[in-house]
């Protein structure tokens, strides 16, 4: 037969062609049955024989395994032919086949941790016997101590749906929360980096919108640091190395020390980076992030060893101009800009240890003529050129701020609709289930007075 294993006890292997299902068979088999059934014996071998009985040839017990095997393509089985003294004993192991199992129950509590334990394996879950839908009712589980039901924001900060609303009110407690500690991201930057248009207005007095659409006042981007958060936690392990490319900012490398991460960033701007220093300096100085100056196409001679996670944020091509320095990406013609992004996510994907996750935040940008460059599609590219699977999307809606009065300027001049969100993008190198699992579990805070501070050791 096959190259599917058996484990049982037989007395012969019979071609499934000459099986007959029992005529009056009572029991039901949806075709989800079948499919979860045929899972597990791909999977696992035959491990119960089809019943056959030899007073009237007819199956007795195994008609889910029959029309597994016929949607796995067997070509035999393993049966056991058995003698039942009677037709009436015959119906009666008929009935009691399914009957007897359904009067079997389970513990909720038991069964919910036993499932929460191996959800957290490389185990595939629907070799237990449910699908996707009910093991994700199944693991809604209830918190031992306060016996209610464990929310998905509480389990992992907020929702992991593909949408991220950082106009919510506990998004932006918890952002709050962390400007309250201090961190100032746009410290270290010019004035006004940012070319006048329909993207942004710096007059609007615009604070905290999220990723790189959080414009101050004075025109320049600052990164949120709930993102941040989010990322550390979901996509990388505790006490683990961050890799960063694009540094900018202060935000990424102080919220992973706050979270215990090891963290390099490297910036072209010097004065960027001593001002970040000198924050990390004032808020975490027992874990402090490291910055290296130089020019990221460099990287792999600016810093040397493996990362648990590459996590960063480019410039989008030239909405912020950081520099005049012919090196800096955002004072490039886009083919330029381009082809050396290209190269740089190359070289710190390179770096990336195997089974490990990619996080970067982009966001389309219009070039001279008004039109998109697809620098979102260009990064998925880069990062598939480079090796790794594309894996998750995720758009980040910001607050609006003075968007609709922008929006609708634009929209009746131009017909250029207002934007608020940004995408993160979310890249695997090797098996995403060992990279989930190198990543351990989320351990979430609800108060940055809980979260460890402890030095690096990377």
């Amino acid at each position: 037969m096959s190259d599917i294993q058996i484990h049982c006890d037989h007395t012969k292997l019979e071609d499934v062609v000459n099986l007959v299902p029992h005529p009056q068979n009572p029991n039901k088999h949806p075709d989800k049955q079948i499919a979860l059934l045929a899972k597990v014996i791909r999977h696992s071998g035959w491990r119960s024989p089809i019943v056959v009985s030899k007073r009237s040839g007819f199956i007795v017990s195994g008609h889910g395994r029959l029309e597994a095997a016929k949607l796995l393509n067997v070509k035999t089985v393993p049966i056991d032919e058995q003698d039942f003294g009677s037709e009436a004993e015959e119906f009666a192991h008929l009935v009691a086949d399914n009957r007897i199992a359904e009067l079997s129950g389970l513990n909720d509590d038991k069964l919910t941790e036993l499932l929460s334990g191996l959800s957290e394996t490389d185990l595939d879950m629907e070799l237990t016997g449910f699908d996707g839908d009910e093991l994700a009712k199944l693991l809604e589980m209830k918190d031992a101590s306060a016996d209610h039901k464990v929310t998905l924001q509480e389990r992992f900060g907020v929702p992991p749906f593909s949408v991220l609303d950082a106009r919510q009110g506990y998004w932006q407690d918890r952002k709050r929360a962390w400007i309250g500690m201090g961190i100032q991201g746009e410290k270290g930057r010019a004035g006004d980096m940012l070319h006048v248009g329909d993207t942004v207005d710096t007059r609007s007095g615009d604070k905290w919108e999220g990723g790189r659409s959080a414009w101050q006042n004075e025109g320049t981007s600052i990164f949120d640091p709930v993102l941040c958060e989010l990322s550390y936690l979901w996509f990388s392990p505790q006490g683990g190395s961050v890799l960063d490319p694009f540094a900018g900012g202060s935000v990424r490398g102080i919220v992973a020390s706050m979270l215990g991460r090891a963290y390099t960033g490297v910036d072209l701007n010097t004065e960027q980076l001593e001002a970040n220093k000198e924050q990390a300096a004032e808020i975490t100085p027992d874990s402090l992030p490291t910055w290296v100056q130089g020019d990221s196409k460099n990287i792999k001679t600016l810093v040397s060893g493996e990362f648990d996670l590459v996590f960063t944020c480019p410039p989008y091509a030239d909405l912020e101009v950081y520099s005049d320095s012919p090196a800096d990406l955002s004072t490039m013609d886009y083919p330029s800009f381009l082809e050396a992004y290209r190269g740089i996510i190359s070289e710190s994907t390179s770096m990336l240890k195997e089974n490990r996750f990619a996080v970067i935040v982009v966001g389309e940008v219009r070039d001279k003529h008004g039109n998109y460059y697809n620098l979102v599609g260009e990064t998925i590219k880069a990062f598939k050129d480079a090796g790794l699977e594309y894996y998750n999307e995720v758009i980040l809606i910001t607050a609006v701020g003075s968007l609709p009065i922008r929006a609708g300027r634009f929209f009746s001049s131009s017909r250029k609709v207002g934007k608020t969100h940004q995408n993160v993008l979310v890249f695997c190198k090797g098996d995403p289930v060992k990279a989930t699992k190198a990543c351990g579990k989320v351990e979430t805070s609800t108060n940055l007075d809980e979260i460890p501070v402890a030095p690096n050791e990377v």
